[in-house]
């Protein structure tokens, strides 16, 4: 059984088992044509913190971290977004080509499709938790092959010209769901202050995630209820002060660019946003499981 996936003019088949989305995105109708959302809309690229921007669409969350070796990028989204990501780069002061990893937030097409094109632009080493890889191998726009150089793990780290983020495998939105964290300086601070910097990757589930089998439906996968509960033990123990995501809504990202030309970077401290974040998904996860 296959759940299919109109996006805009991609069409993407995928198991049941490795493809999921978070009650918030079918409720703005990720897939769905009628829907009326722009996932590919510009946004200005904006510093967040250090040598840390934000590069992606209005609704999805791409973020570029230079570096005087070559710079990372977190998510190429569609293909249709590597142009948006592109132009932002470039508008940034930076050059596309001198991206030399790309990683990934969790195997869902609007957040890794463009993967392919962006080694094809760059010659960047594509990275991905090893859970992810079975259903990355399934977005393959116009065929292509979906390129996977370096297969991640729980806990590894990425570095790059005196950067080092880490993979932790938040499992549940998909099996090798990852939020990545990295320490940076943030302007204005001591000299020797870092801020640890959180990159959610995601923590929703919809009507056609199974955590119990049932007549007709089996588990949607073996230990996805144990998955999820492992990964808010993870988010709420991750100490935090800049709060972001794969998507812009899960950290409230237009709300703070309008203190942003009063505040700049400082907008995006924000702990006890995380918290709430957390606490909230936590929540609504063990209510629809309670009601099984």
């Amino acid at each position: 059984m296959s759940l299919y996936f109109t996006m805009r003019k991609l069409k993407f088949a995928f198991p049941l088992l490795l493809v999921f989305l978070s009650a918030t995105e079918f409720s703005q109708g990720r897939g769905n044509a009628l829907a009326g959302i722009d996932w590919n809309k510009p946004f200005p690229a904006h510093k967040i913190v250090g040598n840390m921007y934000f590069v992606g669409s209005e609704q999805l969350g791409s973020f570029l971290i230079t570096t005087p070796a070559g710079h990372i990028l977190i998510n190429s989204d569609y293909e249709e977004t590597v142009p948006i990501i592109r132009a932002a780069v470039e508008k940034l002061g930076f050059k596309f080509s001198d991206i030399k990893i790309l990683l990934g937030s969790h195997a869902h097409p609007d957040h890794m499709t463009g993967d392919a094109m962006v080694k094809q632009l760059t010659g960047a080493t594509v990275m991905a938790m090893e859970e992810d890889v079975p259903a990355l191998t399934n977005i393959r726009p116009g065929g292509k092959p979906h390129p996977i150089d370096r297969v991640l793990h729980d806990g590894d780290t990425v570095s790059l010209g005196g950067v080092t983020l880490t993979a932790h495998k938040t499992a549940g939105h998909t099996r090798g769901c990852t939020t990545w964290t990295l320490r940076a300086h943030l302007p204005g601070d001591p000299a020797e202050t870092m801020r640890n910097i959180v990159i959610v990757g995601g923590t929703g589930f919809w009507s056609e995630y199974h955590f119990v089998a049932t007549l007709g439906h089996p588990v949607s996968y073996p230990g996805i209820v144990q998955d999820f509960q492992h990964t808010f033990s993870v988010l709420r123990a991750l100490p935090c002060d800049v709060f972001l995501g794969a998507h812009g809504g899960y950290f409230d990202m237009l709300t703070k660019l309008k203190r942003y030309p009063q505040d700049g970077p400082p907008v995006f401290i924000d702990p006890e946003g995380y918290r709430k974040f957390v606490a909230g998904a936590q929540e609504t996860f063990e209510k629809a499981l309670s009601k099984l």
